[in-house]
């Protein structure tokens, strides 16, 4: 069931929706494209999708006798309880299909279909299920749905057009004009598509067949110029359609008086070139044969022909060019219809090779369309003779854009995709990046944070506050619990100027993870830094901090922050304070070389800031204490307590090379030991109050702090 959903989109033809209510087509073809053949095509009228809120419940059991089958309730909870399970779904879809249950599959076919709408096998079974209920209006409807999801998709496409074929009455006079709409809406969708043949050999014989031989040339015509995979086929049968009807009935009447012109004034002059010939050898008063005004004669229409088909093989050519050009991209290509199975990386960077050149040739002829390669680049040639290069530039684009879409099919659940043709979108218009974004994040990414994160920083740059706090908003209704989230919503506050709400934000965090110390204490430093930062209230700030360690007293980032708040006020009011942070933390479980770096860290500021050489020694002292209580063990395994006849082996033998060997170095020394005695020193110096004034700054002491130990940028949630 699955296989036939996704693969039977054979074309790999498909697109995106533009939300839930589905929207307009995202991709809009350039104005040359809509107005070929005489009329502008008109995109179709999209119904409401359905309730997605509505699709949470079970169905009620009504609409049938008997209810819904035995097994509907409990295959429709296992979907709804894990939606992301897309076995699940179809395992649901294919219970309905077996026991044959219209209001059943109906109801599963709109909840699959919200949250997979381009699997275009689904959409096709649900438009038939529609007709086979009688009701060919629904399944109309659900058909514009489809193309509004996937308005690339070939084969829905063609499955709305025979199925307007087979419900229209052909003899009213508004059906023929209506198929028409139809197909023109078709190929200004889909046309550009590479595997999109079907679809322009479908309207040229549906013309065919209403005698309509103008309008089935002038479609040819335009597929000639358009890059599939077989264009050729395409040439063959317009040569045939020239040859199989007379040029006047095939040809536009511009086209046609202008080649009829052109052919008659050189077959005059061929013919007069054959009188002068032929005059010399006529009996005298013969006089040669008149033929009548205005008569086309079979000669001349054959010459018409040539010079149509001359003219043709010209596109042809150029197309054939632009084929082979795209060959190796398109058959690198081997899933291009949508499946929630992963690809292969080969197939990711082939998507990534083929937009990077289609990328490069729109490139090349924007600058060929505002740059003369024969003048330097700073002589910019005038607007006036840009303009038919300018049209080569927009259909480059629209290929482009064509081509993001065809890859969002097959890459839909990939952000690097989005995001690319997002950057792509953004300097040409807010709106079309701002739709892209609105199709990601509400149908196929709804579980991915960044991208959502993406969205609102879009927002905000672009100056839309209300719709980036909406987007983070619902981000974290969907997956709450994400500290990064919050942290997002509580910066944006502050940056629109709203420092109470950014305030509130953080405090309403605290307060809802008391349950979660790692997540508890994360909360508290960044509200901690929020209050002494920008509202300038430390007493609170350090209220909050406190308040964090009688929750964790483990915590060694809460006592690292309280007492760095501390040490950077007031150093003549901070004394007692620092002093108080550094007995609390000695006295709490931390571990013991936390414990001496935040015993060196007070020791330092009683160095630089205590207005008394007594307060200093008596600091010394109780940190001379406690690494005589906690430095020892880690002197010990530092230094190693090697067997004593190991030891005096290794001495034996290194005292052999010592000779041939530098000089030694200075062993590196625990930040725990003060360091070692020096030749021609003082040693009662080294002991003293005096030597530790060069250790305590030592390179791994300079450290202190927490650089990025959070690292809530590699992770949404923190350690617990």
């Amino acid at each position: 069931m699955a296989a036939e959903g996704c693969e039977e989109m054979s074309g790999g033809n498909g697109e995106l929706e533009e939300s839930p209510a589905m929207e307009a087509s995202p991709v809009a073809p350039p104005s040359e494209m809509l107005e070929e053949n005489g009329s502008a095509t008109v995109a179709p009228e999209a119904p409401l999708g359905p309730d997605t809120a509505s699709l949470s419940e079970p169905p009620a059991a009504g609409g049938e006798p008997g209810g819904f089958p035995a097994d509907f309730e409990r295959m429709w909870k296992a979907a709804h309880d894990n939606p992301q399970d897309f076995t699940s779904w179809t395992d649901l879809l294919q219970y309905c299909e077996q026991e044959g249950h219209f209001a059943a599959s109906r109801q599963a076919l709109q909840a699959f279909l919200v949250r997979y709408p381009l699997c275009y096998g689904y959409w096709k079974k649900f438009a038939d299920l529609e007709r086979r209920s009688g009701d060919n209006s629904k399944a109309e409807e659900v058909c514009i749905q489809g193309l509004q999801a996937i308005p690339l998709s070939v084969d829905l496409w063609i499955h709305y057009i025979n199925l307007l074929l087979g419900t229209l009455d052909m003899n009213l006079p508004e059906s023929p004009t209506r198929i028409r709409s139809v197909f023109e809406d078709a190929v200004a969708a889909a046309g550009l598509d590479f595997h999109s043949d079907r679809l322009w050999d479908l309207y040229v014989e549906w013309e065919k067949e209403h005698g309509n031989m103008r309008n089935a040339a002038a479609v040819l015509d335009r597929v000639l110029t358009v890059p599939t995979q077989l264009y050729s086929t395409h040439y063959d049968k317009f040569k045939e359609h020239l040859n199989s009807h007379p040029p006047k009935d095939i040809l536009s009447s511009e086209e046609y008086e202008e080649l009829r012109a052109s052919c008659r004034q050189s077959q005059k002059a061929e013919r007069a070139e054959q009188a002068q010939e032929v005059e010399e050898e006529r009996p005298p008063g013969e006089e040669e044969p008149a033929t009548p005004e205005g008569t086309d004669t079979e000669e001349l229409m054959q010459k018409i022909r040539e010079q149509v088909l001359l003219c043709r093989y010209k596109v042809y050519q150029d197309n054939e060019e632009e084929v082979r050009n795209r060959w190796n991209f398109e058959d690198a290509i081997k899933r291009p219809y949508f499946h929630v199975k992963p690809l292969d990386r080969h197939q990711l960077r082939a998507w990534h090779s083929y937009l990077d050149w289609e990328i490069s040739e729109l490139n090349r002829d924007t600058k060929e369309a505002n740059q003369d390669p024969n003048q330097p680049e700073s002589e910019v040639k005038p607007t006036s003779q840009d303009a038919p290069e300018v049209t080569e530039a927009a259909k480059s684009d629209y290929r482009v854009r064509i081509l993001f879409e065809r890859c969002l099919i097959a890459c839909a659940l990939y952000e690097e995709f989005w995001t690319r043709y997002i950057q792509y979108l953004e300097p040409q218009s807010v709106d079309e990046a701002r739709a892209v974004y609105r199709r990601a994040c509400e149908v196929h990414l709804v579980n991915k944070p960044n991208i959502h994160m993406q969205w609102a920083t879009f927002e905000e740059k672009h100056g839309d506050l209300p719709a980036a706090r909406q987007v983070l908003e619902s981000l974290e209704k969907n997956m709450p619990g994400l500290a990064v989230v919050r942290l997002r919503r509580a910066a944006l506050e502050r940056r629109a100027g709203q420092l109470d709400q950014s305030e509130a934000l953080l405090v309403e965090a605290v307060g809802e993870s008391k349950e979660k110390p790692m997540l508890h204490a994360f909360y508290s430093i960044k509200l901690a830094r929020l209050l002494l930062k920008l509202g300038r209230d430390p007493s609170r700030a350090r209220r909050v901090l406190q308040d964090a360690l009688e929750i964790s007293p483990e915590n060694d980032k809460l006592h690292l922050n309280l007492l760095e708040m501390e040490v950077s006020g007031d150093p003549w009011a901070s004394s007692e304070a620092v002093h108080d942070c550094v007995t609390r933390a000695l006295a709490a479980p931390l571990a013991p070389h936390t414990k001496i770096l935040l015993s060196q860290r007070g020791l330092q500021f009683a160095e630089d800031y205590s207005n008394s050489i007594q307060s200093v020694l008596s600091v010394y002292d109780e940190h001379q204490k406690l690494l005589k209580e906690l430095g020892g063990t880690k002197r010990e395994a530092e230094n190693g307590d090697e067997d004593p006849e190991k030891l005096a082996k290794t001495e034996d033998s290194s005292a052999v090379a010592v000779s041939a060997q530098a000089p030694p170095t200075i062993p590196h020394v625990p930040i725990t030991t003060p360091p070692p005695n020096m030749m021609g020193t003082d040693m009662s110096a080294q002991s003293g109050y005096g030597g530790y004034s060069s250790w305590y700054q030592q390179p791994q002491y300079g450290g202190y702090g927490y650089h990025n130990t959070w690292n809530y940028n590699q992770g949404y949630y923190p350690p617990s």
